[in-house]
C-alpha cells in the first residue's frame, strides 16, 4: 500500500503540472484573444516577445513567432532561476513555459474587432489569474516573475510593484510602436495584471496577528507545532471590562496562513480577541516559506 508520503509527493505534482497548464491556456487566452486584437503588449517576457514579433514583421524579410520568442527569451532567466531560486522550481518553470509556448502557438484567434479598454482589462484579468495560480503552486511563468521573485527577497517589495516597475520599458516601447494610446492600454493592462497577481498570490503579503488569550500556552504550542512562526509575548496585561488576567501574543505570518491561524486560535481559546493588521516591510528573522 502506497505511502502517505508519496500520496503527497503524487499529489504536489500533479498540482504543480496543472496550474501550469491552467496558467500556458490563460496567456494564450489573453494573448491571441485580447493583447493582439486590441494592438497592445503584455508584460514581462511576453511583452519583450510581442514587441519583437512586430519589428520583424515590419523591418525583416522573415516574421520572429511570439511563441518561440517567448521561450528562447526564458533561457537565460531559466538559468538564473536555477542558482538563484531552486532546480526543482526551474524545471516546473521550463514546463510552464514549454506548455505556454504550444498554447500560444496553436490557439486559434478569433476574427473579432473589441475595444481596447475591453482587451487590456481581460486581457489584464486573465494573465494575472494564471500567473497567480502558478506562483501559488509553486512553480513561475517563466521572465520577469523569476527576477521578480529574486527582487522581493532581496528588497521585501511586493511581486506585483515589481513586475509594473520593471514594465514601464515595454509601455514606452508600446508608444513608440503602436501610438501612444495605446500604450495607455498597455499601461493599464500591465497594471491590472500585476494587481491581480497580487490578489491570487498572497504568499509575499505579511500580516501582523495579535491575540489577546487567557490560554496562551494552547496558542502558542499550535502555532509553533503547525505553522512554525515566532511568537513575542507580554504577560500580565490586564482587560478592562472583567479586569482578569491575560497574555498578548504578536506574531507576523503570510496572508495565506490566514486560515491556519484563525483555526488554532478558535480551537485553543474561543473567546480571544484577535487583531490583524498588514505590514508594510519586516526586518529581522523572519522565515518566508519556501517556493517549492
Amino acid at each position: 500500500m502506497e505511502s502517505l508520503e508519496g500520496l503527497s509527493r503524487r499529489y504536489n505534482l500533479l498540482s504543480k503540472i496543472s496550474a501550469a497548464f491552467l496558467y500556458a491556456i490563460a496567456v494564450a487566452v489573453a494573448l491571441n484573444f485580447f493583447w493582439q486584437p486590441g494592438h497592445m503588449y503584455s508584460s514581462g517576457v511576453t511583452g519583450f516577445a510581442q514587441l519583437i514579433n512586430t519589428l520583424s514583421e515590419r523591418y525583416l524579410p522573415f516574421t520572429l513567432t511570439t511563441s518561440t520568442l517567448y521561450f528562447a527569451l526564458n533561457v537565460p532567466l531559466f538559468i538564473l532561476g536555477w542558482f538563484k531560486i531552486g532546480k526543482k522550481f526551474t524545471i516546473f518553470t521550463i514546463i510552464a513555459v514549454f506548455l505556454a509556448s504550444i498554447m500560444m502557438h496553436n490557439l486559434p484567434a478569433p476574427e473579432w474587432k473589441l475595444d481596447p479598454l475591453v482587451c487590456a482589462i481581460f486581457g489584464g484579468v486573465i494573465n494575472g489569474v494564471g500567473t497567480g495560480l502558478a506562483l501559488k503552486s509553486g512553480i513561475s511563468t517563466g521572465g520577469l516573475d523569476i527576477v521578480g521573485i529574486i527582487l522581493r527577497k532581496k528588497t521585501g517589495q511586493s511581486f506585483g510593484s515589481i513586475n509594473i516597475a520593471i514594465n514601464l520599458l515595454i509601455v514606452i516601447a508600446a508608444g513608440f510602436v503602436f501610438g501612444w494610446t495605446r500604450s495607455l492600454y498597455t499601461a493599464l493592462n500591465i497594471f491590472i495584471n500585476g494587481r491581480v497577481i497580487d490578489a491570487v498570490y498572497t504568499q509575499h503579503q505579511k500580516m501582523q496577528v495579535m491575540i489577546v488569550t487567557e490560554h496562551p500556552k494552547k496558542i502558542i504550542d499550535g502555532i509553533q507545532e503547525k505553522m512554525h512562526r515566532g511568537i513575542t509575548i507580554i504577560h500580565d496585561v490586564e482587560g478592562a471590562y472583567g479586569h482578569t488576567e491575560k497574555t498578548i501574543l504578536f506574531t507576523i505570518i503570510d496572508r495565506y496562513d490566514m486560515y491556519d491561524i484563525h483555526n488554532i486560535i478558535v480551537a485553543c481559546d474561543p473567546y480571544a480577541f484577535v487583531s490583524v493588521s498588514e505590514v508594510a516591510k519586516v526586518y529581522g528573522r523572519f522565515k518566508e516559506q519556501e517556493l517549492v
